[in-house]
């Protein structure tokens, strides 16, 4: 896969694919920025996923709210109300978010978990 900024049909290609990994992550669970990048191709697109994210076209069907840093902590900028918005749907998941902060040991995908570790 060529990088993002090789145009228009590559980044919606691109886009495509991080969408279509993020629709896999199931409820109660969340992945990494880097984890999706690298399962979309590119490790390295850690700040390619936050931009795709942020422009969702099906926020229903792409679940973007379950998308954290590598810390486990929530976007302040999140795309559809904020970072106190992305707790309340990752809390109603029932993903506790003290200080605004995922615990990944225990709610971390494996499978993305496993194929990341796998990519670096």
């Amino acid at each position: 896969m060529k990088t993002y900024f090789a145009g228009k049909e590559k980044k919606e290609n691109s886009f495509e694919k991080i969408y279509e990994i993020v629709r896999q992550i199931p409820a109660g669970k969340v992945a990494t920025y880097g984890q999706i990048a690298a399962l979309a191709g590119n490790r390295r697109w850690s700040r390619v996923v936050g931009f795709a994210l942020h422009v969702n076209p099906d926020p229903d069907g792409i679940p973007c709210f379950r998308v954290v840093n590598r810390k486990g902590e929530v976007s302040e900028a999140f795309a559809f109300g904020g970072g106190n918005r992305q707790i309340e749907l990752l809390e109603a998941e029932g993903i506790p978010c003290p200080d605004g902060r995922v615990d990944l040991k225990k709610y971390q995908w494996e499978r993305v978990t496993t194929d990341y570790l796998a990519k670096m």
